[in-house]
């Protein structure tokens, strides 16, 4: 499977709650990072904990995939029923058809207040 067919599907089956066909898209031993809360996931099994265990109410929306050769960069909106809505840039290692690395960075829409002397620059979101 080439790599950016890779990253869609890996967002499929984290939406499908298909968590065997997640795993079979990472290697046994992926890294994924997530520089904003200063942690790092090592390992298919505590990655797959991590997406599981997450608290329901989630929905996930791809709004973009653009890869270069291995490199596959996703961005997706993540809304929550009951924490809002979520987006996250997602930078990801494809090898094999399997996911070996992966950064991301998550945020909240409008969570770093735009300063009041950008304003006669910038429009809001």
């Amino acid at each position: 499977m080439e790599p950016a067919k890779t990253v869609e599907a890996l967002w499929q089956r984290i939406q499908d709650r298909d968590w065997p066909g997640t795993g079979a898209l990472l290697a046994e031993n992926v890294v994924v990072e997530w520089p904003v809360s200063a942690e790092r996931i090592v390992g298919r099994e505590n990655f797959l904990r991590v997406q599981s265990e997450y608290p329901e109410g989630w929905s996930i929306r791809v709004l973009r995939i653009v890869a270069d050769g291995d490199q596959v960069v996703s961005e997706v909106e993540v809304p929550h029923e009951e924490m809002g809505l979520f987006r996250a840039a997602s930078f990801w290692s494809v090898r094999d058809g399997l996911v070996t690395a992966g950064r991301e960075y998550w945020t909240e829409p409008g969570a770093d207040p735009s300063p009041q002397w950008r304003h006669p620059y910038v429009q809001r979101l």
